[in-house]
């Protein structure tokens, strides 16, 4: 019970610091990363170590990710590319739902990207749109981040689904998987829009007040625009080399195992495909002096993305804390044992996420601890097994708050307060999760 409190007194910390007291996200993240590790009696030799394991694990797995994310946007946004891309979009979907196409673009484009590595990306698109259409900044920004959110927690080839459905037993069924996430992360996507438009009139960010010049003004200082494949590319070429990298990494190898392999999944992985969608973006310049136009648009872009990169490394450096001290372990051994059939799975799940951050976390180390109890709750069957998958991926989307990555991107690249964030954001991966697991439940009484 010692350890539940603590972890409700420094969540509390975290959100009243960074909401109320305006204390800057990175310096409340590393105090509730000290915080906790004291309480919860992490050993004092351990303290600085977990902590910059924490900042150091997470800026290592996508930090680079989120600069060169970064870097290829700003050059969309300069060259006007990205101007191009809105008005491609709305010529193929028209313009009376802007916050619909957001949605539908983060839910195909998060199924082989990580949700962090998709927004980023496509921020530079969504802040086009919202210009085009006078949409609501933060309404855009949601239904964007819960349509990424919505395939990222359930359908492999994202890592956190894969590896849960791999610890469930149903490595050589990944097909069913994918067939029933699909329609889980489309009503969990169709939720997050709900609750996008419910927020539209009700919030802004500070995207809603670059209001300076109207959109015919501001596509008329770019001159001549790309055309949509060169200004496309960037974008489509590294999502769809990791596409074909995800799929060449299945456990059935439907590429071969020899060189195609070894190719595509070179390519594939999103650091190697995200660098050759920046050598595209280069050739979105023009002009004479483009060696000099490259540069300043790289020192612009590493200053944008300087603070996002110390904000989600502090985020790491608390997870890091929580998942090494015995809090993590123990909600999850205490709610384990409460049997209630799909929904203990779910809560577990929920239970991890809320406290240490990472979805990938919550769903690779749910579905091991549930593995051996599935019998005994009647979830023994390949369709149990594969609801339970998606059981735990309701439970891992909820809810995005200060020490998750995916929180903090979504906030500061789309330049939301942290209360507005709160309210928009984490409020919308709640609505997603308990849509999610009625779903899955649903789905049980139909399927088992």
């Amino acid at each position: 019970m010692y350890l539940v409190l603590v972890l409700l007194a420094v969540v509390t910390f975290v959100v009243l610091a960074t909401s109320r007291f305006k204390l800057h996200p990175f310096i409340t993240l590393l105090l509730a990363a000290f915080a906790t590790a004291f309480l919860a009696g992490l050993p004092l030799d351990q303290v600085a170590a977990t902590i910059s394991a924490g900042f150091g694990g997470i800026l290592g797995s996508i930090g680079i990710v989120i600069i060169l994310g970064t870097l290829i946007g700003t050059i969309l946004e300069k060259t006007g590319a990205a101007i191009t891309m809105a008005d491609t979009i709305i010529r193929l979907l028209g313009q009376r739902f802007p916050n619909l196409t957001m949605s539908i673009i983060g839910y195909l484009v998060s199924i082989p990207v990580f949700c962090d590595s998709g927004y980023v990306i496509l921020t530079s698109l969504k802040r086009s749109l919202c210009k085009r259409l006078g949409a609501s900044a933060v309404a855009m920004s949601v239904a964007l981040a819960t349509g990424l959110y919505a395939t990222h927690t359930f359908v492999p080839p994202t890592p956190g689904p894969i590896a849960a459905a791999g610890n469930l037993g149903l490595a050589e069924n990944l097909g069913l998987v994918i067939g029933l996430g699909l329609v889980v992360a489309a009503f969990t996507a169709v939720a997050g829009l709900f609750w996008a438009n419910h927020v539209s009139d009700q919030l802004t960010c500070g995207e809603d007040a670059d209001d300076d010049q109207d959109y015919e003004a501001l596509r008329a200082q770019y001159g001549e625009l790309p055309s949509p494949t060169k200004a496309f590319a960037p974008i489509l070429v590294p999502i769809l080399l990791i596409c074909l990298g995800s799929v060449a990494n299945y456990p059935s190898h439907p590429l071969g195992e020899g060189l195609a392999l070894k190719l595509f999944a070179f390519l594939g992985t999103p650091l190697n495909a995200l660098m050759i969608g920046l050598g595209l973006a280069i050739t979105l310049i023009r002009g004479d002096k483009r060696m000099e136009q490259f540069t300043d648009l790289i020192g612009k872009g590493i200053l944008a993305c300087a603070p996002i990169l110390l904000i989600t490394g502090a985020g790491g450096a608390f997870g890091k804390v929580l998942s090494t001290t015995e809090i993590g372990s123990y909600l999850g051994e205490t709610l384990s044992s409460l049997g209630i059939g799909i929904f203990m799975p779910f809560i577990v799940a929920a239970a991890l996420k809320t406290a240490q951050g990472s979805s990938t976390v919550a769903l690779v180390t749910t579905s091991a601890l549930v593995a051996p109890m599935l019998g005994d709750i009647g979830l023994a069957s390949e369709m149990g097994r594969a609801l339970t998958v998606l059981a735990i991926g309701a439970g891992a989307m909820t809810v995005s708050h200060a020490n998750d990555s995916f929180f903090w991107v979504v906030s500061q690249f789309s330049n939301m307060s942290v209360s507005t964030a709160y309210r928009a954001q984490t409020m919308a991966t709640l609505v997603q999760g308990i849509t999610g697991i009625t779903v899955v439940y649903l789905m049980s009484l139909i399927l088992l």
